[in-house]
């Protein structure tokens, strides 16, 4: 062991001095009488409980960068190995545009004319240019493909109101307004110029359907989130107010379950809860894209019934979505036909995310593999109701596509997410439901660029600097075969290029927080490229989204903001 150590880096090996101190420490304090050692009172128990976990969590993490930075001979020539076939496989069986076709229009005649689901990833939840070739592959498979609806990342309520103004069913004027939902932290992902653009471009062909094919052939636009306890039971509220006040009235009594867990009911306030939760989830280096989207308000519910055992409201909640089950049939007509469908439809989504949303938050303090494994099977149930709404508009085999961040999208089973944590995603989900035939994922990366990100839970977008990607991760190897910007056919693809790129490697994940002073440590996972994706995009240099509002942290120099080099684990 003492040899493997000298292999790593100096500050790795500090670290590790550091965590044998404490261990020796700890083994000197449980020699001494009892009356002599530390007594600790709950919170400081949990405290050091937490912070053990994170030393723990981080010299595991400081290892595997070890690995990754200094790896012994046999590693090493594994590596150069596999970079250069790979790199020899990718320039070869590249899939690059041209002066007639676009690389989206190149990436849609590799899809499958029998897929019912195109998967689309991305790298970061920050960057443009993975939004627009989303944006352009997704026009492409709705005008040329027939596909009838994008589900995305998103709370399902926000992104109803874009849903409504797309279908040309809203009062909002423009798509700015449209996206006046989205007002919580992270705004950009949503509030944003590429989607603008999109939903303007969603509206012009819905548009242009002759209306009385409306209904039918309509393209729609959802959210698939678990996250929006409150915002979705008012609009449940709000809809059965307008069909069935009765009703509404009951549903009102029953949501009142969650008001006891004010604020002013806690001795733990909101930031607190979520500083302790994120502070355990950092030590995770391949899901720190997924804690940034915890909203701060239902937390107190989640502690209060996580940790206090306090009765929980699920009871309440499960009745109001039967209820609503039982009631939408009914009133789905009586508001204003088409309408009147789509609102009757959004009521049962929303009494869903309340249902899920109870769980996800009750389970919060029971593991982040149970909460991540929730949420993405809230995802294939909201995918599966979209679904079975545009059968019942009509729709003859429904085509929908999904936008999400590869992290979910791409299958778990080939990364160390599934392997070594036991959790899923989507993209396994939907694989193990529909079958590979009728499902195509498709992942992306980047080499370098900008990304639109913040440095904390709800502070500033700010635009920073993506560090060059790691050696030893796909990133580096797709950049080392020169070209700006290809996708990869993992699937149709020659069975020598899904042999170079077998793997394991890193792979790097950025969600809405970006943190480049840790970056190995907080945003590279080992993954089976060939095995998670159908197909990978890999645009070398990219740039940030461009967000609606431009906060004073939002850098304006030509050059984007550079955090400090790295020196794991303490950026010293």
């Amino acid at each position: 062991m003492s040899s493997y150590l000298k292999t790593l880096p100096l500050a790795t090996q500090a670290w590790c001095a550091c965590v044998a101190v404490l261990l020796a420490w700890h083994q000197f304090q449980a020699r001494k009488p009892r009356e002599a050692t530390l007594t600790l009172g709950p919170y400081r128990a949990a405290a050091v409980a937490g912070l053990g976990l994170g030393l723990l969590g981080s010299l595991s993490t400081a290892i595997m960068a070890g690995r990754a930075s200094s790896p012994g001979a046999e590693d090493a020539k594994r590596t150069r190995l596999v970079q250069a076939s790979a790199d020899e496989g990718s320039k070869s069986n590249a899939i690059v545009p041209d002066e007639q076709n676009s690389l989206a229009r190149k990436v849609l005649d590799r899809i499958s004319p029998d897929a019912q689901f195109v998967l689309l990833g991305e790298a970061s939840h920050g960057t443009h240019d993975f939004y627009q070739m989303r944006a352009d592959i997704t026009q492409l498979l709705v005008k040329e493909r027939g596909f009838s609806a994008v589900v995305v990342e998103a709370d399902f309520p926000d992104a109803f109101r874009a849903n409504l103004y797309a279908r040309g069913l809203s009062k909002d004027a423009t798509a700015d307004q449209a996206l006046g939902e989205f007002k919580r932290f992270p705004t950009w992902m949503w509030r944003n110029t590429v989607m603008l653009d999109f939903l303007d471009r969603l509206r012009k062909h819905n548009a242009a359907i002759p209306p009385d094919g409306r209904r039918q052939h309509g393209v729609g636009f959802y959210g698939m989130d678990v996250y929006s306890l409150h915002s979705s039971a008012a609009k449940v509220i709000e809809y059965l107010e307008k069909v069935d006040p009765d009703a509404a009235a009951t549903a009102r009594s029953r949501y009142r379950c969650f008001d006891k867990f004010g604020a002013d009911t806690m001795a733990v306030s909101d930031k607190e809860v979520l500083r302790g939760h994120t502070g355990l989830q950092l030590t995770r280096a391949s899901q720190l894209f997924s804690f940034e989207e915890v909203h701060p308000s239902p937390l107190q519910y989640a502690y209060a019934v996580g940790v206090g055992r306090a009765p929980s409201c699920a009871e309440a909640a499960v009745a109001v979505l039967t209820d609503v089950m039982r009631r939408v049939g009914r009133h789905a007509d009586e508001v204003d036909g088409v309408l009147g469908e789509e609102l009757a439809f959004q009521a049962r989504c929303n009494a869903s995310v309340v249902k899920g949303a109870e769980l996800y938050y009750r389970s919060m303090f029971f593991g982040d593999e149970l909460t991540w494994n929730l949420r993405d099977r809230h995802f294939l149930s909201t995918v599966q109701a979209v679904e079975e709404h545009l059968a019942q508009r009509g729709v003859e085999h429904p085509k929908l596509v999904l936008w999400a961040h590869n992290s979910h999208l791409g299958d778990a089973r080939a990364t160390d997410m599934g392997q070594r944590r036991g959790e899923l995603n989507i993209g396994q989900l939907m694989r193990e439901t529909y079958g590979p035939d009728k499902v195509v994922s498709i992942g992306f990366t980047t080499h370098t660029g900008t990304v639109a990100a913040a440095d904390e839970w709800d502070s500033p977008v700010q635009l920073k600097a993506v560090r060059p990607s790691m050696a030893g991760s796909y990133e580096a190897v797709l950049h080392s075969a020169g070209l700006p910007r290809f996708a990869l056919d993992l699937r149709g693809g020659p069975e020598e290029l899904r042999e170079a790129l077998a793997g394991p490697m890193l792979e790097r994940a950025i969600g809405v927080i970006y943190r480049p002073s840790t970056e190995r440590q907080s945003h590279y996972f080992y993954c089976e490229l060939p095995r998670q994706f159908d197909m990978v995009i890999h645009l070398d240099r990219t740039q940030a989204l461009r967000p609606l509002e431009l906060t004073g942290a939002w850098e304006t120099e030509r050059e984007a903001r550079e955090d400090a080099p790295e020196t794991y684990p303490y950026g010293l």
